[in-house]
């Protein structure tokens, strides 16, 4: 697939008028978007990535509009689980939430700055390196097994790293978030408010995100554009969701185990389409191995929709049976 400057260009374009548009909203009126207005939101911005690939399919063929509908799920999905780590961050800083809209914007785009980089890096090196395959693939196997030992834990709690330790410890922080504001004045003192630290924790959440969903677009396709893409569709409606699905995170219980299935299925996958096109001489001689599959894109894509189905069936199930048993017990 070729993919001219001046397509790359109107990209670009459509992307940051969104972005203005959001930043725009925000700025003139901070608030909590209601669900009527968050279902219109996330509706429109599906809708968009549908048209996208429908007229990828149009122009380019079924090839790489199959790549972008299960690159775009697969990230959507993970953004989704992000999402699990910006209540926790919100619930632990104690975000006003008509400021939340803010938080989440602005960690939007830096996660498009982050994913921008690291998508640049991964073409060149798949383009320079083959072994680069192996690596993804035994890495997305090892977050897929740290994910489903997440699970069992069902750990809530946020860690903060040590760059948000050192900022607290370092930078002068006012008390009050003051009307969202990165800095006040307080007696003639210029002070940091608490949504400096909310940002540096939302930034390097999105920065260790970026390292998983990364490797696991490339195990769908290897065209940066559709990656990009992928990505951009997948991040841009994630602020009005975040507000769409509100209580609903907390019952999708199983949603972890369904993307470590999804990781780990895409780690495989790009082990063996690897050997198959395997060119590293100290694996087989340097030779390909005949016995290892290409999976078609098709068999991708009705994998990680029957994964993320089930678990959120389950997810759902589960906790309704949950909630039932616990009415059954109150004594109320």
């Amino acid at each position: 697939m070729t993919v001219s400057v001046w397509v790359w260009a109107a990209t670009l374009l459509v992307l940051a008028v969104v972005l203005a548009v959001d930043l725009l909203i925000i700025g003139r009126r901070p608030h909590e978007p209601s669900i009527r207005e968050s279902s219109i939101w996330v509706s429109l911005y599906v809708g968009l990535a549908l048209i996208f690939g429908a007229g990828l399919w149009f122009v380019a063929g079924a090839r790489p509009a199959g790549e972008f509908f299960t690159g775009w799920l697969t990230e959507y999905s993970l953004s989704v689980d992000n999402l699990f780590v910006f209540v926790i961050i919100m619930a632990r800083f104690a975000v006003p939430r008509q400021y939340q809209q803010k938080v989440l914007l602005i960690g939007i785009v830096l996660a498009l700055v982050m994913r921008g980089g690291f998508i640049a890096a991964g073409a060149a090196l798949i383009t320079q390196f083959s072994w680069v395959f192996y690596l993804f693939g035994a890495f997305l196997i090892y977050t897929a097994v740290n994910l489903a030992r997440q699970g069992e834990q069902e750990e809530d709690e946020f860690k903060e790293n040590v760059l948000i330790r050192w900022s607290r410890r370092v930078l002068p922080i006012s008390g009050d978030y003051h009307d969202a504001r990165l800095t006040k004045r307080e007696h003639g003192r210029r002070l940091f408010t608490p949504m400096l630290i909310v940002m540096i924790a939302i930034g390097t959440t999105d920065l260790i995100f970026a390292l998983d969903s990364i490797p696991a677009i490339f195990g769908i396709t290897q065209e940066p554009y559709l990656v990009f893409t992928a990505n951009v569709f997948a991040l841009m409606g994630l602020r009005q969701l975040y507000f769409l699905l509100g209580g609903l995170l907390d019952r999708l219980v199983y949603l972890t185990y369904g993307l470590a299935v999804v990781l780990g299925f895409i780690g495989v996958k790009l082990v063996l389409e690897a050997l198959a096109d395997n060119r590293v001489p100290f694996i087989n001689g340097g030779e390909h191995v005949g016995w290892a599959p290409h999976m078609p894109i098709w068999l991708s894509l009705v994998v990680i929709l029957s994964t993320l189905a089930v678990a959120t069936v389950a997810s759902l199930v589960k906790s309704s049976v949950d909630r039932r048993r616990a009415l059954a017990k109150s004594p109320y």
